[in-house]
């Protein structure tokens, strides 16, 4: 009988001490890095082939002369003087600069309007029934409808574009925190309160990280209100005192004509847009993603 309950207690730890090293290895295969081949075959090749096939059809367009008209499609070696003509001239850094330092920074004070607003609105009904709509229907008007009242009422400076920057992200973070609360569990809501999370204490550590999904896409819609914003307000509002951004440079090249200059600025609004949320916003969804078990690999 002690034989076979020594026998018993020793599979029973063969049993546990296999279960524990299985589930070590599961933990260190899910985080063992991505090898750099698959990452190369899986993120960055897809897109370069993309690139590569545009910038193939395009140099066909005006090699076999389906477009031989040069003022209406430049070559894009064309497009390459002039953006490396910029460069050597110390000018391309400053349109990029320009146009990015705005846009952040405008973008920051969105959210530190936005994000307490979009919070008052999902919290209190009677403001969410006042203003909820207000918020919709403003995230849905064009941001470029902002920049002539935003002129008359601000002048040709910076304050103008940061006002029409604000105009057309802070009703897209708001919304997204909206939205990022209504799907917070009221199950998450009712074990707060009973843990005396109530009140800001409740708002702090229950519904913000329960809603930051939600909030998290709000931030990346209002980014993108924001950048497609600023270019507006450049393009239209144009001053030599408020220095040459990406849409001052647009501007600049359609009032000489100058489709390759057009590109180039095409281009660098384009490459400026992809690399924000590549460094900002990619990895911050990544982030909130594997925080809650939803991503795995990286």
């Amino acid at each position: 009988m002690a034989s076979t309950d020594s026998t018993t207690v020793a599979k029973d730890g063969s049993d546990l001490a296999g279960l524990e090293a299985g589930l070590d290895a599961l933990e260190t295969r899910q985080t063992l890095r991505t090898p750099f081949r698959q990452t190369f075959v899986q993120k960055i090749l897809p897109p370069l082939l993309a690139v590569a096939l545009v910038l193939a059809v395009w140099q066909a367009l005006v090699s076999f002369k389906i477009v031989d008209d040069p003022t209406k499609l430049p070559a894009p070696s064309a497009v390459w003087d002039v953006v490396e003509t910029a460069w050597l001239q110390g000018e391309l850094l400053g349109y990029i600069w320009t146009s990015v330092s705005r846009g952040l920074l405008g973008f920051c004070f969105a959210l530190l309007i936005g994000t307490p607003l979009g919070l008052i609105v999902a919290r209190v009904k009677f403001i969410r029934a006042a203003i909820g709509p207000i918020l919709s229907g403003l995230q849905s008007l064009p941001s470029v409808a902002w920049v002539p009242p935003a002129v008359i009422w601000l002048g040709l400076n910076n304050s103008m574009m940061y006002a029409v920057i604000l105009l057309g992200a802070v009703p897209s973070i708001a919304n997204g925190l909206v939205s990022g609360v209504d799907q917070v569990p009221p199950l998450f809501l009712r074990a707060g309160r009973t843990l005396g999370a109530t009140g800001l204490k409740g708002t702090w550590h229950i519904v913000l990280p329960a809603a930051l999904p939600g909030y998290v896409a709000g931030l990346k819609q209002g980014w993108a209100f924001s950048w497609r914003s600023l270019m507006a307000a450049e393009i239209i509002a144009s001053f030599p005192d408020l220095g040459v951004g990406l849409g001052q440079l647009l501007e600049n090249g359609r009032n000489a004509s100058d489709m390759a200059m057009v590109f180039e600025a095409i281009l660098l609004i384009l490459i400026v847009g992809i690399a924000i949320d590549l460094l900002i916003f990619s990895p911050l969804e990544r982030w909130v993603l594997r925080s809650r078990g939803l991503l795995v690999k990286s």
